[in-house]
């Protein structure tokens, strides 16, 4: 297998969160140039302070991100950060190649999704990169991460969601999971992890839910890492959450020691299995 030379100029396609940003940033400071395309505003002025050059485009503008990435003579790419799939029942705005290529496929779950738009870049002559090229120090490794540890009930409670979340990342449905008493309170699926949590600590009587999250067993990780952060630990908190779960050396955190300050904080635990 020949090894990937990284190209100079590096092309990221920025989503909500953090994450671009610590890609942008992680990516400049190692002498790369990165030229941004902004899927959100979540996120753009902190990633204008990290990118030679930022543009904004809506997901669904195929023809205009194909013409701009052309324009610049881009090699190589990075998807990073949430885009949600709910913009395809919210009436987006939808250029002539995009409305092609979701009549052609025959589904539209994330990974039919992901692969067609690669399948697409490819064709004009780029390269996706494996998002985690350059946040590798983002990658959680195995052990307790806060003050707190899981008790016994909280880790039949881990045991038992990270089987089912797995069956569920084999489906394509989602990656997490809540769990209380070794019963399934909620599965993630088109609505992220979030709204996840939210419905099923509210099953839960927002006390003492278990969230896991994994990554797909076979995850292509050019695409949909699993990846947490503060905003995650801030929504458990809010209802009622208390225990994270996570797959070692497959999960991206954000915000590292925010995320665990305010866990042990508020006596909440989180663990990489």
């Amino acid at each position: 297998m020949t090894s990937l030379i990284l190209e100079h100029r590096q092309c990221l396609v920025a989503g909500d969160g953090s994450l671009p940003v610590e890609m942008a940033k992680s990516a400049t400071e190692n002498g790369f140039e990165v030229v941004c395309i902004s899927l959100s505003s979540d996120n753009y002025k902190e990633l204008k302070k990290h990118c030679a050059k930022i543009v904004s485009f809506g997901p669904g503008q195929v023809d205009s991100i194909t013409k701009f990435l052309k324009d610049e003579n881009i090699k190589q790419l990075t998807f990073l950060g949430k885009v949600s799939k709910t913009m395809l029942v919210k009436r987006p705005k939808l250029e002539k190649t995009a409305i092609s290529l979701l009549k052609q496929m025959k589904k539209l779950n994330d990974d039919a999704i992901m692969l067609k738009i690669i399948e697409e870049m490819e064709k004009i002559g780029i390269t996706i990169l494996d998002q985690t090229i350059f946040i590798k120090n983002l990658m959680v490794q195995k052990g307790v991460l806060t003050v707190l540890s899981p008790t016994q009930a909280q880790m039949s409670d881990i045991e038992y969601g990270f089987k089912i979340a797995k069956q569920m990342g084999q489906l394509d449905i989602g990656q997490s999971v809540v769990m209380k008493d070794r019963m399934i309170m909620a599965i993630e699926a088109i609505e992220g992890t979030d709204k996840c949590i939210k419905r099923g600590g509210k099953l839960a009587h927002r006390k003492n839910a278990v969230v896991v999250k994994v990554a797909k067993p076979s995850q292509d990780k050019r695409f949909d890492i699993p990846a947490v952060g503060v905003r995650t630990i801030k929504t458990m908190k809010k209802y009622g959450a208390n225990v994270l779960a996570l797959e070692s050396g497959e999960t991206i955190i954000a915000n590292h020691n925010e995320m665990v300050d305010f866990a042990n904080k508020n006596k909440m635990v989180i663990v990489a299995l």
